[in-house]
């Protein structure tokens, strides 16, 4: 059997790296498959690892995106539209797998189409195709016993989220079936890009570090660089998405040269955000303690 542990870098590892010996988090780069075309969506993905992103988070478009802001939701749409479909998933980690082998590779998915797949089939082809393992945004360990399985069989990361309203017992439950790092969502509500991040951000990767956890990474509302240097004070993992979609987007198809003029525009954003979690802790020493400060 072929796990994700033998054909790509794990995520943890990676992780635990990135804080030993370059002392900063990490920066967790979301696109969708399939926008605006399976082929371009490749190319944005390899943008992000040229340029800065430490782990791929790349997602499953759905139908109902009920999570998800508009700005994701649109660019879900335009590639379900485009005709992409779970197999494509497949085939680009495995694109990426060989370009970045360096590069942890996570999907992110609704339950539902994991389980028309079938959740053994699903992670069986994503950790053949080198895939790291999956973020689940709408499963709970407690209703997941069969993906608890089939990614124990298959060496698969599984990332359960957390947020400000989770109990003590749920933080307990979610560290405890969590592979890879816990996804601690800074807001309430929905994906997209905001003024600034939450202000309960800090306490939830405190409270979920002290329910266990080694790997907190903080999404839901990352959208530039000086934020995601806040965030990387106290996180391991910085997400981000909306913020790397928009610069995407378009009503209709674009020309070679117009969508190189995006792939320009995902760069700058790319960089901005790596720079930021480069500098989140460089005022400490590397190997030091770092005393977070406070979220605005």
């Amino acid at each position: 059997m072929t796990t994700a542990a033998e054909t790509t870098a794990g995520t943890a590892a990676l992780i635990e790296r990135l804080r030993r010996e370059e002392n900063r988090p990490a920066l967790v780069g979301y696109l969708p498959v399939g926008y605006p075309t399976v082929e371009r969506s490749v190319e944005a993905l390899k943008t992000l690892v040229d340029h800065g992103v430490d782990i791929i988070e790349l997602g499953v478009p759905y139908t109902d995106p009920v999570l998800d802001g508009p700005v994701i939701q649109a660019a879900a749409q335009g590639a379900l539209d485009a005709g992409a479909r779970v197999p494509d998933v497949f085939r680009v980690v495995a694109e990426l797998a060989r370009y970045a082998p360096h590069v942890p590779v996570l999907v992110m998915t609704y339950w539902n189409p994991v389980l028309k797949y079938g959740p053994d089939a699903f992670a069986r082809d994503l950790a053949a195709a080198g895939g790291a393992g999956l973020i689940t945004p709408d499963l709970i360990p407690d209703e997941g016993a069969d993906w608890l399985a089939a990614s124990e069989a298959h060496g698969l990361d599984r990332v359960f989220l957390v947020a400000p309203s989770s109990t003590t017992e749920r933080l307990r439950l979610t560290v405890g079936a969590t592979r890879g790092f816990v996804y601690a969502a800074s807001l309430m509500g929905v994906t997209g890009e905001r003024n600034q991040v939450g202000s309960r951000a800090e306490q939830l990767v405190a409270d979920t570090r002290a329910a266990g956890a080694e790997n907190v990474c903080v999404g839901l509302g990352v959208s530039n660089g000086t934020q995601a240097a806040e965030v990387g004070r106290f996180a391991d993992g910085v997400i981000v998405g909306s913020a790397l979609v928009r610069p995407l987007l378009s009503d209709g198809p674009l020309t070679d040269e117009q969508w190189a003029a995006r792939l320009t525009d995902l760069t700058e954003v790319t960089e901005d955000l790596a720079a930021g979690v480069r500098s989140a802790r460089a005022t400490a020493p590397a190997g030091a303690t770092v005393v977070p400060e406070e979220v605005p």
